[in-house]
């Protein structure tokens, strides 16, 4: 026997990846339901090679499913992620409402896998933030090694983050660039997304961070370790799909860029692609499609004892969103419901 699995929020940017991604890992699913808000009702969407009619989420009766996958943002997540629970339907959520509810697991499988049993309490799993997801996968193995003390990360994050609205607004910004009759003015970003960069995602805290940096701090504490500290700045880049990373690692032991390569090299979702040469690196355009996150650059740091810098790309709507969703299914599966 398979899973009786629903991916709400299915003719989204990672809804659709999480069929998608499913239907690629072949992830044992004896019926699958895709759901969506009622404007959307009856948008066909691709899982593998069939083709599903969206159904109501509203309406839709959770009782005797398996697995909610949710992709629907905070608000809907409020309303439906409870009714699915109750009904007896595990539900791991993209959005950030219960990532931080000490009764709920922060999962990435290649770091906490175990942290999924933990679901009962509330029968929900979170999914981490996309820009913490790729992290944390790097800072995992190094961290089993010579534990990590402080972590600087700034990152340089694609539009597909913030939805199909922001990537329109990308392309129609540089199409207008070199037609000056077609001005497009901001609405998705506060600034100008196309030739420039915003130093702003999401809303603005009392200290000065952004909730995107509070969330990367918040969440690498929750997956890996409370003792971490973590400092970050989250970029906006005129890129479309694929977040980066340039991560600065102070660690409590010392810890040779060759070893850590070596490590890096073995461990789970992870490809080192370190040359020190033209194009010995891997950039955003490289990684879209892909399941792996991307590490390069390795180098010692030599302004502290014991650091260490990398650069670290991934799919931001797969790793960061959808194929880790689907990563945790697995292992829910795997460790506690046992089907398929």
């Amino acid at each position: 026997m398979g899973y009786k699995v629903v991916v709400a929020g299915a003719t989204g940017n990672v809804g659709r990846e999480m069929l998608n991604i499913l239907a690629e890992r072949q992830f044992p699913v004896d019926e699958i339901a895709a759901l969506a808000s009622r404007r959307s009702l009856g948008t066909e969407v691709s899982f593998g090679d069939k083709t599903l009619k969206t159904q109501d989420l509203d309406t839709f009766d959770f009782s005797g499913w398996d697995i909610a996958l949710f992709a629907v943002g905070s608000g809907p997540t409020k309303e439906y992620a409870p009714k699915a629970a109750a009904a007896g339907c595990v539900v791991i959520d993209n959005s950030s409402l219960y990532r931080y509810d000490p009764d709920v697991p922060l999962v990435v499988p290649e770091c906490n896998p175990e942290a999924v049993e933990g679901y009962a309490k509330k029968n929900i799993i979170a999914n981490p933030n996309c820009s913490t997801a790729q992290m944390v996968v790097a800072l995992k193995p190094l961290h089993d090694r010579a534990k990590i003390k402080r972590v600087v990360v700034s990152t340089y994050q694609s539009v597909s983050g913030s939805g199909k609205e922001a990537i329109d607004e990308l392309w129609d910004q540089t199409k207008a660039i070199y037609n000056p009759t077609d001005d497009r003015e901001p609405k998705v970003y506060t600034k100008q997304i196309a030739f420039n960069v915003i130093p702003h995602i999401d809303v603005f805290m009392e200290d000065g961070s952004t909730k995107e940096e509070w969330k990367m701090v918040v969440e690498t504490k929750k997956i890996i370790d409370p003792a971490i500290k973590v400092s970050a700045t989250c970029v906006r880049v005129p890129v479309f799909v694929g977040h980066s990373e340039s991560i600065n690692i102070e660690f409590e032991d010392h810890l040779d860029e060759a070893e850590a390569r070596d490590i890096l090299r073995e461990a789970p979702g992870i490809m080192v692609i370190d040359k020190r040469e033209d194009g010995g690196y891997v950039t955003p355009i490289e990684c879209v499609g892909d399941y792996a996150t991307f590490i390069s650059r390795i180098r010692q740091d030599s302004t502290i004892d014991n650091g260490l810098n990398l650069w670290c790309v991934s799919d931001n709507l797969r790793k960061g969103a959808a194929l880790n969703a689907v990563q945790i299914a697995e292992t829910l599966g795997k460790r506690v419901l046992k089907k398929g």
